[in-house]
């Protein structure tokens, strides 16, 4: 196990404890250390599009509470998700660990009763959960967890989990779609407490999560928490509030009804964000705040309606609209407020931060991610990742500096008519960000060195 000694030291002086603290008997510094780790809460967005915030540029939207976030944080505008689809983007968030690595390079299976035996992150993986019990930490899941039925999550270290474990589900009935095609009905209910199936049909998935979330903060406040909440919105089916889809009346759809429900969930974060501040917790509170990939263009989200701009390709794409994802860090008074970075940072990423900030361990499995304090301190740091790699299904993709090689790239910006590239694609993103010049043809030695990068990660990363 590695302790992060001078980091703790950092953060203990920012809380008020300083050189005296460490002169103390070993059981004073543990207890002083103990008193001073911060609440942790992780808010997972569910194919919110790249740019899909006000503060990220969209200026048909109405999202203050996320967008005040930023403002009391720092928000980053290169920042991509695991991989392009649902369940290795989470496992590389709560892991730190390439998808490949953490065993769950696709999306995992749902149930064990209608899909083999429901089997999608191992035991013997370590989550961001098991890392901080050992530290003190009360753990709790809220909403969706898409990485296989068991174990879930209570066999991965959270005390209490509230949700479902499916890809998604209908926001009311909670009834499961588990991957039935367009026009099919539901297939199975799925929300279940603590893995036993429970029953609130009527309420808003979203409403239930944020009620769950708020109990959990309240309870025993003189322990610190961790919450992984993670949405499934603005994920289809999209099932916004009535409210939003009057106040979007003027929007065309299908941008209309994905506004709504990016309104929708705004709202439901800052109803946390104000549980968080009625119980005097933000500055206490280290908030993380991501979406797992780009948009969707399937046929289920009306073939769209997100955001990526400039950006090509969307959700299951490696092109940078399925993979480049807002991002927001905060801790006022701790960390950088009001502030962007532009450097290359991964989902994977947070779990080593976390364990930067928090003082404790990291687990002794090899963590992919890099602490993300350096960056957050400094917008002249270097990037923590010179070379970083995702790989979904026969589609991989490679960055180094501005080069980034995709092959077998799949283009989703057009849900109607996807395409899958049939020759390597090199992007130069300093000169085309938005990946429209293929630089391949001028530049084979880049393709070569970066093809060899991709076949010794390869190997290096299957699961042990």
């Amino acid at each position: 196990m590695r302790t992060h000694t001078s980091t703790r030291r950092t953060f203990l002086k920012t809380v008020g404890l300083g050189a005296a603290a460490w002169a103390a008997p070993r059981a004073l510094r543990a207890a002083e250390e103990a008193s001073g780790r911060p609440n942790v809460i992780v808010i997972f967005t569910d194919d919110q599009g790249t740019l899909d915030l006000n503060c990220y540029g969209s200026d048909d939207l109405q999202t203050p509470h996320i967008d005040a976030l930023a403002k009391r944080g720092t928000r980053f505008t290169q920042f991509y998700g695991g991989s392009a689809v649902c369940s290795p983007s989470r496992a590389a968030l709560l892991t730190g660990r390439y998808p490949h690595r953490a065993g769950v390079p696709g999306n995992a299976e749902s149930h064990p009763s209608k899909f083999g035996r429901g089997e999608g992150l191992k035991a013997e993986q370590v989550t961001i959960a098991e890392m901080l019990k050992p530290a003190g930490y009360r753990t709790g899941h809220f909403g969706k967890w898409h990485l296989g039925f068991k174990p879930g999550p209570n066999d991965q270290g959270f005390d209490e989990s509230f949700g479902f474990m499916s890809g998604c589900i209908d926001k009311w009935s909670h009834f499961s779609y588990g991957g039935a095609a367009w026009g099919s009905p539901p297939k199975w209910h799925d929300w279940y407490r603590n893995g036993e199936e429970v029953w609130e049909s009527g309420t808003h998935s979203g409403d239930l999560i944020v009620r769950e979330a708020n109990r959990f903060m309240e309870a025993k406040a003189d322990a610190p928490f961790f919450m992984y909440v993670a949405f499934g919105i603005p994920h289809y089916p999209v099932q916004p509030y009535n409210k939003w889809h009057a106040f979007y009346k003027d929007l065309p759809e299908p941008r209309r009804a994905y506004a709504a429900f990016v309104s929708t969930l705004d709202e439901q974060v800052g109803r946390i964000l104000a549980k968080l501040d009625a119980l005097g917790l933000r500055e206490k509170t280290l908030v993380i705040f991501q979406s797992d990939q780009g948009h969707s263009t399937e046929a289920r989200t009306n073939y769209g309606g997100g955001n990526a701009g400039h950006y090509r390709g969307a959700k299951a794409s490696l092109f940078e609209g399925g993979l480049r994802v807002p991002a927001i860090i905060s801790m006022p008074g701790r960390l950088p407020e009001g502030e962007v970075r532009g450097q290359l940072c991964t989902g994977c990423d947070w779990l080593p931060t976390i364990a930067d900030v928090c003082g404790v361990t990291l687990p002794e499995r090899k963590v992919d991610g890099k602490g993300l304090m350096p960056v957050i301190r400094s917008a002249d740091a270097p990037t923590q990742h010179p070379v970083w790699h995702w790989q979904l299904g026969n589609q991989w993709a490679v960055r180094e500096g501005d080069w980034k090689l995709i092959v077998n790239a799949r283009d989703t910006t057009d849900g109607r008519n996807v395409k899958t590239l049939k020759e390597p694609f090199l992007a130069n993103l300093a000169k085309d960000p938005a990946e429209r010049t293929d630089f391949a043809k001028d530049n084979p030695g880049v393709v070569e060195r970066l093809t060899a990068l991709h076949d010794q990660w390869l190997v290096e990363v299957q699961p042990e």
